[in-house]
């Protein structure tokens, strides 16, 4: 068994000391011992030395293939399928529309760069000018597991997963350089982050509750084939994260017209799906981790980490929690399906605004920041592993 905490251990304590540290100022920003204005900009100031911090440890960083839904979408949608995702969308950090359903980074995107490594490139996109040297994005807005075989359902990323690999060592053998070797897809990094819109459309389609969690098995079995599939593949490193709570989103909450609310304001129902949904796969992975000789299979509870933010909000200087910042509809939710955010007639919260929630169903760049740290803190995961551990020797 390796030891992941003994060889990196001072900068696992560094990451776990620093989380902690931002964590306390962001609880600490109404008190009227600092300023909230001041406590912001101190926690604008600091999250991204940590990142810094956390990339400077990665001298070789490792080759990523994520694979999920708009949680982690970099553009697929808009290259696969030339569906607009425009202004203010991306305002915030790239200042521009980049095709990510948010105003800034999202998880992937500071999971990146606390490795050191570049932001991963939709696979779909041709006129990007990726080799995809450092991996590739298969998310696409809207991905699930089931119904297979539906672009752009897990097996389908999968299929375009395999065909990227014989097409690349295929060039690699035919001496075409700069391009990833078949070493290179055997030390690779797999993340998978899938399953919030299995459960969401299976509600959406007014299924009951009994319905819904019925489906969960057959959904976390699609995340096991996937895995195993890759790992058949040679892939041995794996990054899981569970779903997030869904009847905490503004979407559902203003869909929903007979809802049980939960004390925070959110839908029972949808977080208890949530709940069954994220508990079958942390069992997985554990199971996995039994079955597969020599992989690193790494569950990573997001909800939790989500929860608390929404739960504990002003501590960490957000907000209206539920509350989309870029919809319309104004409170309690701004959220209206027929003016969503960048469409004729939407409103946006001001840049610098401390929202939680985006455009009603994805997070803001500063909520994804606060979600990274705590990620990066080892504290959510299981096994507690460093993330980088997958940087490559």
């Amino acid at each position: 068994m390796e030891d992941y905490a003994n060889p990196k251990s001072l900068k696992a304590a560094f990451v776990l000391t620093l989380c902690s540290f931002l964590t306390s100022l962001a609880m600490i920003s109404h008190s009227p011992l600092l300023s909230q204005p001041l406590s912001h900009f101190l926690l604008l100031l600091l999250l991204p030395l940590f990142f810094t911090s956390v990339a400077s440890q990665c001298k070789n960083p490792p080759i990523i293939f994520n694979f999920g839904d708009s949680n982690s979408d970099t553009g697929g949608l808009v290259a696969g399928l030339g569906f607009p995702v425009n202004l203010p969308n991306g305002r915030t950090f790239f200042h521009r529309s980049t095709g990510r359903l948010s105003d800034g980074r999202l998880l992937i995107d500071f999971l990146c760069q606390s490795l050191n490594a570049s932001f991963l490139s939709p696979y779909l996109d041709s006129l990007g000018g990726s080799r995809f040297t450092n991996g590739a994005n298969f998310a696409v807005v809207g991905s699930s597991t089931l119904p297979k075989y539906v672009p752009f359902s897990l097996n389908i990323q999968l299929m375009q997963f395999l065909h990227f690999k014989a097409r690349t060592l295929e060039l690699v053998t035919a001496g075409f350089g700069n391009f990833i070797t078949d070493e290179g897809l055997r030390n690779a990094l797999y993340i998978i982050d899938i399953g919030q819109n299995d459960i969401a459309d299976s509600f959406s389609k007014k299924m009951s509750y009994a319905q819904v969690t019925k489906r969960i098995p057959s959904v976390v079995l699609e995340i096991e084939n996937a895995v195993k599939v890759l790992y058949n593949q040679g892939g041995r490193k794996f990054w899981i994260h569970n779903t997030g709570p869904l009847g905490c989103l503004p979407q559902k909450l203003s869909l929903v017209q007979k809802k049980d609310l939960d004390p925070i304001g959110c839908i029972s129902d949808y977080n208890r799906a949530a709940g069954l949904f994220n508990e079958g796969l942390r069992r997985l992975c554990e199971r996995m981790r039994s079955q597969l000789s020599g992989a690193t299979i790494v569950y990573v509870d997001i909800y939790s980490i989500k929860y608390d933010l929404i739960a504990n909000s002003s501590k960490y200087g957000f907000s209206s929690p539920l509350m989309a910042c870029c919809g319309s509809g104004g409170p309690p939710y701004n959220y209206d399906i027929r003016v969503t955010c960048s469409q004729p007639g939407y409103q946006v919260c001001d840049e610098g605004s401390r929202y939680v929630n985006w455009d009603g169903i994805h997070y803001t760049e500063a909520a994804n920041s606060i979600v990274a740290s705590k990620v990066l803190s080892m504290a959510h995961s299981s096994p507690s592993i460093p993330f980088d551990f997958f940087c490559r020797n």
